[in-house]
């Protein structure tokens, strides 16, 4: 059981934006694709109980077979990575990190050895003092994932998260992100305006109108 969305119909003032019947499995990736406007931002942040006022939403959000319907954001274990990647200036590597640790892991060494492991994982091992604005992009966004993962999601949503990065990056870290969601069984939906990302996920494709 993975990430179901049963009928979802999104509505602002009146006008369907979504209208979606859909169902991902563990490590499937599916790709939602449509122009400016048509909903693709506001159907994952249903998803993330972010979606502001004013908008009228019918339909059920199930996640490992259970709704999350009315559950507060922290409280839907949905993980999701925006364009940009969002780390905080005024903490180290490490200090973004542990900002994402569950607060099951105590103690300094327990947070540590965490810490460490995902960066080794990324590719990035040592750099936990390092503050960010020294990273590179490619860097930057490996942190970023890493820190959504650290988490613990049950569901992961990507928000156009490759389309500030170069073309040989894009590739580099598009290869990275679905590496690490097939490895965990993360069911993942990315939006995309680019049809290199879906034909990169190599799932299916859905279009909105």
């Amino acid at each position: 059981m993975g990430l179901e969305l049963r009928q979802i119909i999104v509505r602002l003032d009146g006008r369907v934006l979504v209208d979606i019947d859909l169902g991902i499995a563990p490590g499937e990736i599916v790709t939602l694709m449509g122009p400016s406007g048509s909903g693709k931002s506001s159907l994952l942040a249903h998803i993330c109980g972010t979606l502001p006022a004013g908008f009228e939403v019918s339909g059920q959000v199930m996640l490992k077979g259970k709704p999350l319907d009315g559950l507060a954001p922290q409280d839907r274990h949905v993980g999701i990575l925006f364009q940009d990647d969002l780390l905080f200036p005024h903490l180290s590597v490490g200090g973004n990190l542990a900002f994402a640790l569950p607060p099951e892991i105590r103690g300094r060494a327990a947070r540590r050895r965490c810490i460490d492991a995902a960066l080794e994982s990324a590719g990035l091992g040592g750099f936990s003092d390092r503050d960010p604005a020294t990273l590179s992009g490619g860097q930057r966004a490996r942190v970023a994932l890493m820190r959504v993962l650290l988490s613990e999601p049950c569901v992961l949503l990507l928000d156009e998260p490759f389309s500030k990065l170069d073309a040989e990056l894009r590739d580099q870290i598009r290869t990275f992100v679905f590496d690490q969601a097939r490895a965990r069984g993360l069911p993942t939906l990315m939006v995309t305006h680019d049809p290199d990302d879906g034909a990169a996920a190599g799932g299916r494709i859905v279009r909105l109108a």
